[in-house]
């Protein structure tokens, strides 16, 4: 009997070291392009852990759709954004160059779910691209993420509770790194494309002498001063700014300037005009607190009569929201 027992137990012990020996020959065998990237609850994903990619990726968004296939409306394109992305079902923020796009038939092109999925897969793998993600988030998942993504609800959304997600990853040691995920139907497809980078600071410090040279060159210096949330008082860092507008009338003692407030468009439009104006008021008597005499000061509120641009986005809508110094001699 004892003798029975241990041949049953060798037996299954070569068997075992036989089918693990195949697993990672079956492994061996797969191109890594073509390999799911395997991640658990208690490893993070990373691009360190893929191969680089052998192939000209072009430039951004680095491919077109398949033919027949066209954009459905105009795709949201935007130098630094946010994109959430899944990693073993849970939403993860990354940061770029971003392209989101509704996708659907050209005219006369009826939109084909498989066709859309099955191009997009054969592609990707053929430039080196890893599925990372192959699945759905659950709707704790989706209450959990959904109010960090700017963009939600807009143009190429996805992320939604039981969607199919599919998510590639590319690593290029030209273009960096690069996620690729998409959603389809049969009634047509959304698209997100980002290539990771780092924000490039271009905020610098406005100085009086900025102040100057605006208001010779052009008559008016354009200024974003922060205040509090639909209030007219003035934030630290509006103080600063303040501050060097103190300076640069103190440079030249006979200039006399209008101080404007623009809102953009959003809310009462009666109300905006009253805030830009206590706004604009608040400036005047932050300069006068600094010495700086009300003879030469007048202030204005137009709210959103004057928009720099049109009000048609939340990067627009920032660009009318300012105080405009206006010379008057």
């Amino acid at each position: 009997m004892k003798k029975t027992v241990i041949l049953f137990a060798l037996a299954a012990t070569v068997i075992s070291c036989k089918q693990k020996a195949k697993e990672k020959a079956d492994q061996a065998e797969v191109p890594a392009s073509q390999q799911q990237v395997k991640t658990d609850s208690t490893t993070a994903f990373s691009f360190e852990a893929l191969p680089y990619t052998k192939a000209d990726l072009g430039v951004f968004p680095f491919f077109s759709l398949p033919k027949g296939l066209k954009e459905m409306n105009k795709p949201l394109q935007k130098d630094f954004d946010v994109c959430f992305f899944p990693v073993k079902g849970v939403m993860k923020a990354f940061e770029g160059k971003l392209y989101k796009a509704n996708i659907t038939g050209e005219q006369g092109t009826e939109f084909s779910q498989h066709y859309f999925e099955k191009s997009m897969d054969g592609y990707l793998k053929s430039i080196g691209a890893v599925k990372v993600y192959s699945g759905t988030i659950t709707q704790e998942e989706y209450e959990r993420y959904q109010k960090k993504d700017p963009n939600k609800g807009g143009e190429g959304d996805i992320g939604y509770a039981d969607e199919q997600i599919n998510f590639y990853a590319i690593r290029s040691k030209d273009q960096g790194n690069i996620l690729v995920q998409y959603s389809a139907t049969n009634a047509g497809a959304k698209l997100n494309i980002l290539q990771q980078k780092a924000l490039t600071q271009t905020i610098s410090k406005i100085t009086a002498d900025d102040i100057v040279k605006d208001l010779a060159q052009s008559g008016k210096s354009i200024l974003y001063i922060n205040f509090d949330t639909d209030k007219s008082s003035i934030t630290a860092d509006g103080k600063e700014v303040i501050s060097q507008i103190a300076e640069a009338l103190n440079k030249d003692k006979n200039l006399k300037i209008i101080i404007e407030g623009h809102t953009d468009n959003t809310g009462d439009a009666a109300h905006n005009k009253n805030l830009s104006a206590d706004r604009a008021n608040a400036v005047m008597a932050a300069l006068i607190s600094q010495n700086i005499a009300k003879s030469r000061l007048s202030a204005k509120g137009f709210g959103a009569e004057r928009p720099l641009v049109a009000n048609d986005s939340e990067d627009n809508k920032a660009k009318n929201r300012r105080v405009e110094l206006v010379k008057i001699n």
